[in-house]
């Protein structure tokens, strides 16, 4: 696995090392000892399965509170999708910044998102199918979530035409440091 930090203190771009023959190939998606020999957190507890059938579903952007904060391991399994992590912790170096890669079945990159930082998605194409692994479980009491437009991130969006935003999504209020 190789790691690539991002502009968002503690997230990483995450590319796969394949080693491949005549058969295809084969490669690690995780491993605990990798992850740990960057610093970073390496036990999950969940793997989650999203399919969303339409290109320009916006999923998030959420995050967990204390203590019930998670890391979260995402990868595209099939289609594509542009890939948000937020940071909103407050004693972050970072704090208020965000980044976005996209990920897709074919490039196999995968987005690592550190505690305390909202996560969102988009997909850029029809049938996009997303795993994600977690290391907390998810506990609706300790659930946030952020307007996806909120101009004080200015996140820059693909355009995608018309957006589908589940209900709840679309109810997300600005942040308020």
């Amino acid at each position: 696995m190789r790691f690539t930090p991002t502009r968002v203190d503690g997230a990483y771009l995450v590319d796969l090392d394949a080693r491949g023959d005549g058969r295809g190939f084969f490669a690690r998606m995780w491993c605990r000892d990798e992850l740990e020999a960057q610093g970073l957190e390496g036990g999950f507890v969940q793997t989650n399965n999203a399919l969303s059938e339409s290109r320009g579903t916006l999923r998030g952007l959420h995050y967990q509170v204390a203590p019930h904060e998670e890391v979260k391991l995402v990868r595209c399994v099939r289609g594509a999708i542009f890939d948000v992590v937020v940071d909103v912790r407050p004693q972050s170096p970072t704090y208020l910044s965000w980044m976005g890669a996209e990920l897709t079945s074919e490039n196999r990159r995968m987005m690592y998102v550190p505690r305390g930082c909202a996560h969102g998605l988009m997909t850029l194409v029809d049938a996009t199918e997303v795993i994600y692994s977690v290391s907390h479980p998810y506990t609706p009491d300790a659930e946030r979530g952020i307007r996806w437009d909120d101009p004080r991130f200015g996140i820059v969006w693909p355009d995608v035409g018309t957006l589908t935003i589940s209900g709840k999504d679309r109810q997300w209020p600005d942040f308020a440091a």
